[in-house]
């Protein structure tokens, strides 16, 4: 199909709006503006490599990526199933999470923090005990540090292998830097601020790390029965698919997740590289101005 044609750009209108919506939610247009166009200093100018990272497709792979890892702290988890409403609200927690993204990437100070200020604040009522009668209590630093090098990792491992613009080794270390910004201000203590430190850091976390029921139960629920209409299943399935070949070993067998490294290699990686590139063609977002001062 010739993609300058009138009937390209409806199919990728089309398609565009619908995934924007689906991660945006229905006031997504409207916030997207507020977050881009209103006036004021920023925490990361249009050079920094969190702005890279962030608004490129490859974000959908290590998005899901995040969750899986994540799971397998059985604090973090026990967490996310008693207050999440991951099962109940799912599409309510993605957009909720992008807008946060999205906020402290590209909005102005004032409204990053302000983003900060409303998690922290649903952090701190979000405590209680895991089955096995361990306390937990979203604010606690370390607990923080683990969602944080989780996320940190996945969309730094997902650009570089699905981004259009993948970093130099100087690029992958600000990106960390960059992010250890937002982990300060929601009240991470130390957080890393180059690759090596956060590599490091994964290391020391994984004697803590196990895969509960309700960590597996949430794998096979993100993984194979998304809240999505049958037509949406297939990419999805390709997303998911290479969400898992990320995963090192060390996080796969808990799980229960698969293993193909040869069928990863080349079957499922072309898959992930032709799928982000037609999300990347269907949500090119209008062109902007630069940043007001």
């Amino acid at each position: 199909m010739d993609v300058s044609s009138p009937g390209a750009r409806a199919l990728r209108e089309r398609l565009g709006s619908s995934l924007f919506t689906r991660v945006a939610g229905p006031s997504g247009a409207r916030t997207r503006a507020r977050i881009h166009d209103t006036p004021g200093p920023r925490w990361f100018g249009p050079e920094r490599p969190v702005r890279v990272v962030h608004g490129d497709a490859s974000m959908f792979i290590g998005g899901l990526r995040a969750l899986l890892l994540q799971s397998l702290h059985p604090l973090a988890m026990a967490a996310v199933a008693a207050h999440s409403g991951y099962r109940g609200d799912p599409w309510g927690r993605l957009q909720r999470t992008s807008t946060f993204l999205a906020t402290t990437t590209y909005g102005t100070a004032w409204d990053a923090q302000r983003a900060v200020d409303r998690v922290r604040s649903v952090h701190q009522g979000v405590r209680g005990t895991t089955a096995a009668g361990e306390p937990y209590h979203a604010a606690d630093p370390h607990l923080l540090a683990w969602v944080h090098v989780a996320e940190v990792d996945s969309f730094l491992y997902a650009h570089q292998l699905y981004g259009l613009r993948p970093l130099d080794a100087d690029g992958c270390d600000a990106y960390v830097a960059d992010m250890a910004r937002v982990a300060t201000a929601l009240g991470v203590s130390d957080p890393p601020r180059t690759r090596a430190e956060l590599d490091e850091r994964l290391r020391a976390y994984r004697p803590e790390l196990r895969a509960t029921p309700e960590a597996r139960e949430a794998a096979h629920y993100i993984l194979l029965h998304p809240p999505l209409p049958w037509i949406a299943r297939p990419p999805y399935a390709v997303l998911a698919a290479n969400a898992v070949s990320t995963l090192p070993p060390w996080a796969r067998e808990p799980l229960r997740l698969p293993y193909l490294p040869g069928l990863e290699r080349t079957c499922v990686r072309f898959t992930g590289h032709a799928l982000t590139r037609t999300i990347r063609w269907a949500m090119a977002p209008p062109p902007r101005t630069a940043d007001p001062a």
